[in-house]
C-alpha cells in the first residue's frame, strides 16, 4: 500500500483489544522511524518512553481523558522534551556527531557557538516551547510507520502531564511529557469511530495557493 492509502486507513482508535499486543519487532520498527525523524539543528531534544507495564498504565490513567484507551492499549509511547537547552547538552550531541563521522571534536564549533548564543538569550520556558514542538515531528513519523504496519494508534494530549512526569520520574531526567501515542489493535465492536467515514477538509479549501 502507498503512504496515502495507509493514512486513509488509520484513525484515532477509541477502543483497543487488551488481549492483542504489538510484537517487539513491529514496536522497534515504529521506534526506529521515530528516532530517524528530523529535529532542529539535529539535537533530538526529547526522548520517547515506552510503557508496556500494566501497573504503570493503571497509575497513569489518573487525569487521562480516555482512561480505557490508555489502559487497554498494548503500549503507550510518551514523548518527553528537554526542559531546557544548555551548552553541555549541545556539546554532548555534537561530540557524538563528530565521533560517529570520524571528525575532530569542535568541527561544528562556529555553528554550535551561534545556537548557544541564541538559546542563552532565552528563558527555560522558551526552550521547552521549542523542544516540545520537535516532538510532534517524531510523533507524525510514528503514526505513519504504525499505519504502514497496520497497527492502530491514538495520539493524545488529553492527560495529566504532572501525573505522568511524576510516575515516570521525568523531572530527574530533565524531561517534561508533551504527548502520548497509544498503540495496539482496535476492538472492532467498541471502536465506534472505525465504522465511520474518514473526514478531512476538502483539498481545495485546505490548500491555499499564492
Amino acid at each position: 500500500m502507498s503512504l496515502i492509502q495507509d493514512l486513509e486507513w488509520r484513525h484515532a482508535v477509541k477502543a483497543y483489544d487488551p488481549k492483542k499486543k504489538v510484537s517487539e519487532k513491529d514496536l522497534n520498527t515504529i521506534l526506529e522511524a521515530t528516532r530517524l525523524a528530523p529535529t532542529s539543528s539535529g539535537l533530538q531534544p526529547f526522548r520517547v518512553i515506552v510503557v508496556e507495564n500494566q501497573d504503570l498504565k493503571e497509575k497513569m490513567v489518573q487525569g487521562a481523558l480516555n482512561p480505557e484507551v490508555m489502559r487497554d492499549s498494548s503500549h503507550v509511547l510518551v514523548f518527553a522534551a528537554w526542559d531546557s537547552y544548555s551548552n553541555e547538552k549541545i556539546d554532548k550531541v555534537y561530540d557524538y556527531h563528530t565521533d560517529v563521522r570520524d571528525l575532530p571534536r569542535g568541527r561544528f564549533g562556529s555553528y554550535t557557538d551561534k545556537i548557544k548564543e541564541i538559546y542563552g538569550a532565552q528563558t527555560a520556558e522558551e526552550h521547552f516551547a521549542h523542544t516540545a514542538r520537535q516532538t510532534y515531528i517524531a510523533l507524525g513519523f510514528a503514526l505513519a510507520q504504525a499505519a504502514e504496519l497496520k497497527i492502530d494508534s491514538t495520539p493524545a494530549e488529553g492527560f495529566s502531564n504532572e501525573v505522568v512526569d511524576e510516575i515516570l520520574g521525568l523531572k530527574e531526567l530533565g524531561l517534561k511529557s508533551v504527548s502520548l501515542l497509544y498503540l495496539g489493535y482496535r476492538d472492532e465492536e467498541n471502536d465506534w469511530l472505525s465504522h465511520m467515514k474518514k473526514v478531512r477538509i476538502p483539498m481545495e479549501e485546505f490548500i491555499i495557493k499564492k
